[in-house]
Parts: C-alpha cells; sequence; structure tokens
C-alpha cells in the first residue's frame, strides 16, 4: 500500500485535510494570484500602449520580449530575470489559453496539495519552469531556430504540477459520481496530447519545452520518495524572507505555536484521540505530506479510521 493509499483510509475522518479555497497560506491559490497579478499587468501596459496609438509589434518588441524567454544563452545573459518571469506570464490575447492553463493547473494542483502537502506545489511548478526553459534554450541550439523565437507561458510549469500529482497519486480518480470515475492518468495523457498539438506547429523547442516541465515534475516525486525533498531550500527561502519584513509577526507567531504544542502535549496524555489531535494530524499531511508523520500519529489516524468506520 503506497502514501497515497493509506492517506485514503483516513479520508472518511469529520474534518478533511484537504485546503480549502478562501484558506490562508493556500499555495495553489498563491499561484493563481501571482500569475493574474502578470497578467493584468501585461493587459494594463497593453491597453496604454494602443491609447497612446502605439502598433502591436512594438508592444511586443518592448514589452512581451522583456518578460519572455530568449531562446540563447547570450540573450539570457542580458536578461536574466525572463527565466522566472516567462512562467507566470502569458500574452494577453492568448486569453484562451490563459483559462485553459489555469482549468489544468486547479485540476492537478488540488491533487497534488491534498497528497504531498501544501508546501510542494509552487516549488515543483518553478523547478518544471526552470527546466524547461532550459530545455527552451538548448534545444534552440540543436535546431537552428530564428533568433526571434522565445518562449512564454505556464504551460511547462503546469505540465510539471500534472505530471508529479499522476506521478504521486496514479489511482485517483476524478468523477467518480460518473461509473468508476476517470482515472487521473487518463488526465494526464489527454493534457500531454492537447499541450503538444497546440505548440508542435510552433517547432520541436517548444514541445521539448514542455515536456522538459513534465521531466521536472516526475524527477521531484521520485527524489521525495527517496528522503531528498526539493522544496525545502525554497520554503526556507521564503520564510527567511518573510521574518526580515514581519519579524515581530514572525516572533509573536513562533510563540504561540509553541505555547499551543504544549497545550495538546498536555492535553493528548489524557486523551490520544481526540479530534483535535486528528485535525492537528490531518493539517501536518496538508503542509508536508504522510511520510512526514511519526509512528505515533500513523496510528492515531489508523484507529480513529477504524472507530470511524463502526
Amino acid at each position: 500500500m503506497g502514501e497515497s493509499d493509506r492517506y485514503l483510509e483516513y479520508k472518511n475522518i469529520k474534518r478533511s485535510s484537504r485546503f480549502l479555497l478562501g484558506q490562508d497560506n493556500n499555495a495553489l491559490v498563491g499561484l493563481f494570484t501571482l500569475i493574474a497579478i502578470f497578467f493584468l499587468l501585461l493587459l494594463t501596459l497593453q491597453v496604454g500602449y494602443y491609447f497612446y496609438q502605439q502598433t502591436p509589434a512594438l508592444f511586443y518588441s518592448q514589452v512581451i520580449q522583456s518578460f519572455s524567454l530568449p531562446n540563447s544563452f547570450t540573450e539570457l545573459s542580458e536578461k536574466p530575470w525572463t527565466l522566472l518571469t516567462y512562467m507566470f506570464s502569458d500574452n494577453s490575447e492568448n486569453l484562451m489559453r490563459i483559462v485553459s492553463n489555469m482549468l489544468w493547473l486547479w485540476a492537478f494542483g488540488v491533487v497534488l496539495q491534498g497528497m504531498g502537502g501544501n508546501n510542494k506545489i509552487i516549488p515543483i511548478y518553478i523547478y518544471g519552469g526552470l527546466l524547461g526553459g532550459l530545455f527552451f534554450i538548448v534545444a534552440n541550439y540543436f535546431f537552428h531556430s530564428e533568433n526571434t523565437m522565445s518562449l512564454l507561458g505556464a504551460n511547462t510549469g503546469v505540465m510539471a504540477v500534472a505530471v508529479a500529482a499522476t506521478t504521486l497519486q496514479p489511482t485517483h480518480r476524478f468523477f467518480t459520481h460518473i461509473r468508476k470515475g476517470v482515472p487521473i492518468w487518463v488526465l494526464l495523457v489527454l493534457y500531454i496530447l492537447i499541450d503538444v498539438a497546440g505548440v508542435a506547429t510552433m517547432g520541436a523547442a517548444f514541445v521539448l519545452a514542455h515536456l522538459g516541465g513534465a521531466v521536472a515534475g516526475f524527477l521531484f516525486i521520485i527524489l521525495l520518495r527517496q528522503g531528498k525533498d526539493g522544496s525545502i531550500w525554497m520554503n526556507r527561502g521564503y520564510g527567511w524572507i518573510l521574518t526580515i519584513f514581519t519579524p515581530t509577526n514572525i516572533i509573536t507567531n513562533n510563540k504561540r505555536v509553541k505555547n499551543t504544542a504544549a497545550e495538546n502535549k498536555i492535553f493528548s496524555k489524557k486523551n490520544i484521540i481526540t479530534q483535535q489531535r486528528i485535525d492537528e494530524i490531518l493539517d501536518k499531511i496538508s503542509s508536508k505530506g504522510y511520510d512526514f508523520l511519526t509512528e505515533e500519529e500513523k496510528d492515531v489516524l489508523k484507529k480513529a479510521g477504524e472507530e470511524e468506520s463502526f
């Protein structure tokens, strides 16, 4: 029985560990917000250019190219920020592609968030964008693409999330109310076919870039199962940045967490299987994943699941 299978045994416990849409620190919602900010920024700049009667070609060369990943390391050295900006940006004229990417990201992201932990989504997305961008640049050297070609869009990151979710939980099913549901791997195959078909006419470099994102998502889960969590340093860096801007709040929150932990420890001695205890363990699964539970916490969930079945 795998990690995800064991976790599914506890899904009928009163409180679900799935993150809610408006819940604090929801990484998936945060990712949507970041992509929306870049989209609105580009849209605002485009409206400004058109308001002053500038040509679309000028907007593309001055703005879009400043956010897009170039196809050579030489140009990348002149615009290093594009290695990050390209994966969160998209041309406002490609509205259908933006909507499609967000739908796929939501479908696979919810599964990854529930099974792998809330703090894995953004790192996997970024890894997919970085490796996909590297594949794109290297491929252009082999295929001698035009100098004007550049990469823009969330596809590489979404592909990484999709493959990571499927690798982590290959038995997951969507639309379970319709017969036996649709296996996640079927949805992944469909997504890859649609995605590749959409960029096949643009050149092999674009196809390889998207497949590079898939490789990143697959490798992340494989290494995670071996105890190598590639998200730790990113999350630590994010936490360090937060402490710089809000040191007082962080110290206060840490004290509150310590006090709460101490109180829960005393409380758990009286009755280890309480709803509060179960909620704490499910929160830990949501934030870190099942493998980070202690043996005692696993036993608590197992006993709670057995009691719930009676």
